[in-house]
């Protein structure tokens, strides 16, 4: 199956009432996360969070999709195709 590498962008606004939520569909999709870097704004309850994924377009597409339909999530990627050896 073909697998793709990428970066994945994710602004939290009002996280107090979405991080336990990102969080959970962040744990749920780990075996695609290669690397996850969050910066929280404290005195504006936002964060941002990047994230290097690699996975199928089924498994990215099924984790960035749960996170934009939560309120207050955007989201952002962009992959390349996995050359294969």
């Amino acid at each position: 199956m073909e697998t793709r590498v990428g970066v994945v962008g994710i602004i939290v606004e009002n996280r107090a009432n979405t991080a336990s939520e990102v969080n959970q569909i962040l744990t749920d999709y780990g075996f695609i996360v290669r690397g996850r870097m969050g910066i929280p704004n404290l005195t504006e309850n936002v964060c941002a969070i990047s994230l290097i994924v690699e996975g199928t377009n089924e498994d990215i597409g099924s984790m960035t999709g749960k996170l934009g339909r939560l309120s207050g999530v955007k989201v952002s990627s962009t992959f390349i195709k996995k050359e294969s050896k």
